[in-house]
């Protein structure tokens, strides 16, 4: 029985993993831009003096969001 199950619904496990797979890239990359921007906000407001206070905060957001989106 259980043999007759996985064989008719194989194709909507198919359409459901593919979705799945599309939908973590996805997420990977939006988090890995974000990451990226969060970065180099981080490293702009280091430049001055007053903003090195949020920078340095910032970028080390930035890299701990690149880190995880890669891990």
């Amino acid at each position: 029985m259980k043999l007759l199950f996985d064989i008719l619904f194989w194709p909507i496990k198919l359409v459901f993993g593919l979705t799945v797979l599309i939908l973590r890239i996805a997420g990977k990359l939006i988090g890995a831009f974000i990451g990226i921007g969060i970065l180099i906000l981080g490293i702009l407001l280091s430049a001055t003096l007053i903003g090195a206070i949020i920078g340095i905060p910032l970028i080390f957001l930035g890299g701990i969001l690149i880190v995880q989106v890669i891990f």
